[in-house]
This record gives structure tokens, sequence and C-alpha cells, in this order.
């Protein structure tokens, strides 16, 4: 009686978890797509593109990334601009390892993989559960489902890039802009100081592009804007 009344609360939880990614992965699948689209138009191969989505599974680095490909930055500048633009994952990776802290250390690494700024932010809204199996199996369910359909819109959109009528194609170009409009205005309505420091960062990009390659650009751009945001926090204290 015991075993099937705990098989069935370890069933809930995949569930549930399922069932919580299910807008997740909607939302990606489009976008994943257009990565493929772009990532195969700039000279990525389906492979290569497929491996980034498996290995790195985070889809604004990843669109940039293509981007600065795209453009002729060189490899340096890729992996540090992608490494600023993830730094943000450190802290919600602390995060959910500090909610899973009773689970192994191999346990918590997957999780942490899996976390993006959408399924942190279900993990963070979701209830503490006592039952910490079931906490795990709903958390690694939200994560593979919303995995799952990355990877599989990129592969997609690599496979029909050719079919994909060219005026439709162009117009997936704006997935990463939706998806940063789609994270920085939650953001900005809850602080404004937020949108001071995406417009400086804009503003700033567009500076630098004018006598620098745009991958120097971005990364610059990037820091100096965060020191603004710093530089507001502090004289706000």
């Amino acid at each position: 009686m015991f075993l099937i009344t705990e098989k069935k609360n370890y069933t809930t939880g995949v569930m549930k978890g399922i069932k919580a990614a299910i807008p997740i992965a909607i939302g990606y699948f489009p976008i994943a797509i257009a990565f493929g689209v772009i990532s195969v138009q700039s000279g990525i191969s389906l492979i290569q593109a497929t491996s980034m989505s498996l290995m790195v599974f985070a889809g604004a680095s990843q669109f940039m990334a293509a981007g600065m490909i795209g453009s002729g930055a060189g490899a340096g500048e890729i992996i540090l601009a992608t490494f600023i633009l993830n730094l943000r994952h450190f802290i919600m990776s602390m995060t959910v390892m500090h909610r899973f802290r009773n689970l192994s250390k191999k346990s918590t690494a997957a999780l942490a993989f899996g976390v993006t700024d959408e399924t942190f932010a279900v993990l963070s809204m979701k209830e503490e559960n006592s039952d910490l199996q079931e906490e795990k199996l709903f958390a690694a369910s939200l994560i593979l489902t919303s995995y799952a359909s990355w990877v599989i819109g990129t592969i997609i959109g690599g496979i029909f890039v050719d079919v994909i009528p060219q005026s439709i194609s162009a117009s997936m170009s704006v997935g990463l802009y939706a998806m940063f409009i789609g994270l920085l205005v939650p953001a900005v309505r809850e602080s404004w100081k937020t949108g001071i420091i995406a417009v400086s960062g804009m503003a700033l990009c567009w500076i630098f592009s004018r006598f620098m390659d745009t991958g120097w650009a971005i990364i610059l751009a990037t820091i100096l804007a965060g020191l603004i945001g710093v530089g507001k926090n502090e004289r706000c204290d």
C-alpha cells in the first residue's frame, strides 16, 4: 500500500512538472525553429546548431552567438560575450541548488544546467513541498520538457531552412528581439531603473559599434550598462 501511494506521489510530481512546462515549451518551440533557421543561414551546420542547443540551452546567448558568427566576430569575443550575458544564471542556479540542497551534487548539477529565465521563474513561484523526491521529479520534468522543445525546434528549423519562404525566415530574426523584450518588459514594470540600464546598454552598443567590432561593442556595452546599474543602486541605498 505504501509503495502504491509513493509511486502515485512521484507520478503526480512528473505530471505537474510537464503541465507547468507546457506554456514554456509552446513559447520556446517557434523561437527554437527561428534559431535553427538563422544558424544555418549564418553558416553554422545543423549538427553544430543542434549541439549548441544540447550543450548550451540558453536562447538569448545562442541567438547572439549565431549573429556574431554571421558578422565575422572572433571566438574570443563570442565566448566572453556569452559568458557575460549568462552571468545571471550563476545566481539563479545557486538559488535552485539551495532549494534542493538535500539532493546529491549530481542531481543538483543536472537541475542547475536546465535553469533558464523561464524555468527559474516557475520554480521560484512554486511552493516548496515537504516530499523532496516529488519536488525533484517536478523540477526534472519541467526542465526536460522545456529542453526537449528547444532542441527539437532547433532541429526542425535547421532541416527545413530551405523549405521555409525567404520572407518568413527573414522575419524570424525578430525572434531574438521578441525574446529580450519579453524578458525585459516585466522587469521594467517592477523597476524603472532596469529600463534605464537596458536603454543605456543599447545606446552604448550602438556608439561602440561605430568604431569597433560588433562583438567587443556588445561586451563593453554590457559591462558599462551593468556598472551604471550598480551605481544607481548604491545611490539609492
